[in-house]
């Protein structure tokens, strides 16, 4: 009976995976894309965290957690420059 959920919670998790890619593709705006981005980055994190639960191993825990980590700086600077339109900034006035 899990493994019917597991299944199916991956194949949901693979139709939004679709669906975002679509709106990362055709997205009317930018901030539609960053936030399509930032959905295919969770749903990546979930489907390698149901592949591992469905392997029975803890080996992809470490590739869970670094792609969270990406997914979260790449959203806060896709912010940053839509916000600023910059996303260092260099101070050049303390020459």
């Amino acid at each position: 009976m899990f493994d019917i959920v597991l299944y199916i919670a991956l194949l949901i998790i693979s139709v939004a995976m679709v669906g975002l890619v679509y709106r990362v593709i055709k997205g009317p705006t930018t901030p539609d894309r960053v936030i399509a981005l930032d959905g295919i980055g969770i749903n990546l994190v979930a489907i390698i965290a149901i592949l591992s639960i469905m392997l029975r191993t803890s080996a992809f825990l470490d590739i869970i957690l670094l792609i969270g980590i990406l997914a979260f700086i790449g959203t806060v600077a896709f912010a940053k420059y839509l916000e600023k339109g910059v996303i260092l900034e260099h101070d050049r006035d303390n020459i």
